[in-house]
């Protein structure tokens, strides 16, 4: 298994997941404005050891067999303090997934994760097309995704923690990435 490397942009360390990182994502995870629009493969209530039983026996398996990429999201400043995860996953229609701890959403952290996952999709792992779906009502990861330049390609129904609902596919492809990332790279020098 080749392992995922540590990501850092300006004010976010993404670290490759461990099993040690169960204990965190314990603690910091099962809340309700999390899970709620998560796939209905989360178990709800989250039990006690649901953590380390994700992280040990489907997560880690999975990187191991080259078919995911896993990372928890901590402050650059104080790099022992996680605030979330995000994820690559080898999976039409599903390539992206994260989640923030309630205290550290709306800051714009996960944007600027999202861009160094991007990269390491399009850029490292040489990848097409991303396809990312959420809930419909999922506003907030909504945002995420049209601020990325992404567009809905599909509706479909989706079955959540929350129940079932319309579940939207956002896509980009690597060219249009590869686009934005110049644009973005031109307006800094200017």
């Amino acid at each position: 298994m080749e392992s995922s490397p540590t990501l850092i942009t300006s004010r976010l360390i993404l670290t490759p997941l461990q099993l040690s990182d169960a204990a965190d994502i314990q603690r910091l995870f099962p809340h309700w404005e999390i899970v709620r629009f998560l796939d209905i493969n989360v178990p709800w209530p989250y039990p006690p050891d649901g953590a380390l039983t994700y992280v040990r026996d489907r997560a880690l398996p999975a990187i191991a067999a080259g078919r995911e990429w896993h990372w928890m999201i901590r402050m650059a400043d104080d790099p022992s303090n996680s605030i979330g995860s995000i994820c690559l996953y080898d999976q039409p229609g599903n390539n992206r997934g994260f989640w923030l701890a309630p205290q550290w959403q709306g800051k714009g952290y996960i944007g600027e994760a999202c861009e160094v996952i991007n990269a390491y999709w399009f850029e490292t792992l040489g990848r097409a097309v991303m396809q990312v779906p959420k809930a419909a009502g999922n506003q907030a990861s909504r945002k995420v995704s049209e601020r990325e330049g992404m567009r809905l390609v599909d509706t479909q129904q989706g079955h959540f923690v929350s129940g079932s609902l319309l579940k939207e596919i956002w896509e980009m492809t690597q060219e249009q990435w590869l686009k934005r990332k110049a644009n973005l790279q031109s307006r800094r020098l200017d």
